[in-house]
């Protein structure tokens, strides 16, 4: 009969993450974090460049990260805005495009958000060992 420690280890799975697994979780921490920390923000025309260079260098802070780039819709927002009784909105992902690049132990991660059959998509653009 065989020990228990004989027949898990014929079935043990290496179960660590490669870098490159590694680094695209921390792209997906990143996005996490910048969308659900500003959805619901106030926006207007007026203060959406300022909103915009602030979540860039908040996620920009986070470890690994390397480059955020945070655009505003300004036409959505602009139509969001053409018959409202307010001079602002909330944020939400319709009026964000946004692209964050993740550097990870020579892992190099591209994604993006974009807006995809009405609903902001999040996804892994490229990844390269450099």
């Amino acid at each position: 009969m065989a020990d228990d420690s004989e027949s898990n280890a014929s079935t043990a799975v290496d179960s660590a993450a490669t870098d490159a697994e590694a680094a695209c979780f921390e792209a997906g921490i990143k996005f996490g974090s910048l969308y659900h920390q500003f959805a619901g923000t106030p926006i207007s025309p007026d203060s959406a460049p300022s909103l915009a260079r602030a979540m860039e260098e908040a996620i920009e802070n986070q470890p690994h990260c390397t480059d955020v780039t945070v655009d505003v819709r300004t036409d959505e927002l602009a139509d969001a805005l053409a018959n409202a009784s307010a001079e602002y909105t909330e944020l939400t992902g319709r009026f964000l495009e946004v692209e964050i690049v993740v550097e990870y132990e020579g892992w190099t991660v591209v994604t993006k958000m974009a807006m995809e059959d009405g609903y902001p998509l999040m996804r892994l653009e490229e990844v390269r060992n450099e």
